[in-house]
């Protein structure tokens, strides 16, 4: 660990901010760490740009949901202009979390220009540190699954089939992209803390971030638009049995795997 002279103090922080860290360090047993107000102001920047986040795939699976309506009905088969809509939201979802990301990371620059001293890791927490490796297979797995299904039903002759499945495509890449970006953003920006516990606190946030984006709460809902209109029984017991099977390995994955403060306790002590 470094420590490197920086002028001026800690930034200022709400009442209520500081309540919510202490509730948080307690959390993660870390109960004789004093809640700053340097981890108040990330963790509340941290909550906003989750919650941010989650409207963004929110307004993916409603778009999805109305392109896939738009497949039935009506005497034309096949219909590009929801199918080019929903790309062009997919895009404008992907600027959004790239701006989000950018506004995370100045809010993070500008608490690390206030702090007196500043801690880092000597060498940067990876994504084997940050998200592992079973929730790294976890992830593809789930991609590939949701994938193999929507190239599945490109093959039934149906045209109505086919384009449920082009907006399943669309929308699984999209929510992918949007998670790698991320990913990206969790492993890239720099650390920002104080002191050891602080850095603790950094490294313990990184690994929970990085596991909420490796639950597939999207790619088990989209398979779903396969259940309807007139997709043949095999494809709708594929998909209940995708949801199924992912449930299931998501249970043991969450029960199997040591705790986030665990991971940043033996990153700590490999430092």
């Amino acid at each position: 660990m470094t420590r490197e002279p920086l002028p001026d103090t800690d930034p200022p922080a709400r009442a209520t901010d500081l309540r919510l860290a202490g509730a948080w360090l307690a959390r993660h047993d870390l109960t004789y760490t004093r809640p700053t107000p340097l981890l108040a102001n990330r963790l509340a920047v941290r909550e906003r740009a989750r919650l941010a986040a989650q409207v963004i795939l929110a307004v993916l699976i409603i778009a999805s949901a109305l392109a896939a309506t738009s497949a039935f009905g009506g005497s034309q088969p096949h219909r590009p202009l929801p199918l080019l809509a929903l790309t062009a939201l997919v895009a404008g979802l992907l600027l959004a979390q790239s701006l989000l990301d950018r506004w995370v990371r100045r809010v993070d620059q500008r608490a690390g220009a206030t702090l007196s001293r500043r801690a880092a890791h000597l060498i940067h927490p990876g994504w084997r540190t940050v998200l592992g490796r079973p929730y790294a297979v976890f992830a593809v797995a789930t991609f590939t699954g949701a994938m193999a299904l929507a190239a599945s039903a490109l093959t039934i002759p149906d045209p109505t089939v086919r384009q449920l499945a082009v907006i399943l495509l669309i929308g699984l890449l999209g929510v992918t992209a949007i998670n790698a970006m991320q990913l990206r953003h969790l492993l890239r920006y720099p650390v920002v803390a104080e002191d050891e516990e602080s850095l603790t606190a950094d490294v313990i946030m990184r690994v929970e971030d990085a596991r909420d984006l490796t639950t597939p709460s999207v790619q088990w809902s989209l398979p779903m638009v396969l259940l309807f209109g007139t997709a043949p029984g095999w494809l709708s017991a594929a998909a209940v049995a995708y949801l199924i099977l992912g449930l299931a390995a998501y249970i043991a994955l969450r029960a199997r795997t040591p705790s986030s403060t665990t991971v940043a306790r033996r990153a700590m002590s490999t430092r």
